[in-house]
């Protein structure tokens, strides 16, 4: 019973995560202003870092933990760049 539960709302939660990542998409390419498109950007690296989490739950496999730490790291070290240059115009000073 458990079991059956687990994989019907791991499927929904796959779903539901991958609808999200594709609106977090589209803010990305059509944003109107540049804060807009990091927001988007900034939302997708976060919606496919659970997207693998929620898969690694499913399959049980310990890759897909690793694969979203290193998704999370480097989003985080995007989005403090792309944050200072629109800031500063530049990144390096």
């Amino acid at each position: 019973m458990s079991g059956t539960i687990l994989f019907w709302a791991v499927t929904y939660a796959q779903i539901m995560l991958a609808l999200a990542l594709c609106l977090a998409g589209w803010r990305a390419l059509k944003g109107p202003r540049a804060q807009d498109r990091v927001l988007g950007l900034d939302t997708m690296y976060i919606v496919a870092m659970l997207l693998l989490l929620v898969t690694g739950i499913r399959t049980g496999g310990h890759y897909y933990f690793e694969a979203a730490l290193i998704i999370a790291v480097l989003g985080f070290i995007t989005t403090v760049a792309f944050a200072k240059f629109l800031l500063r115009g530049e990144v390096i000073e």
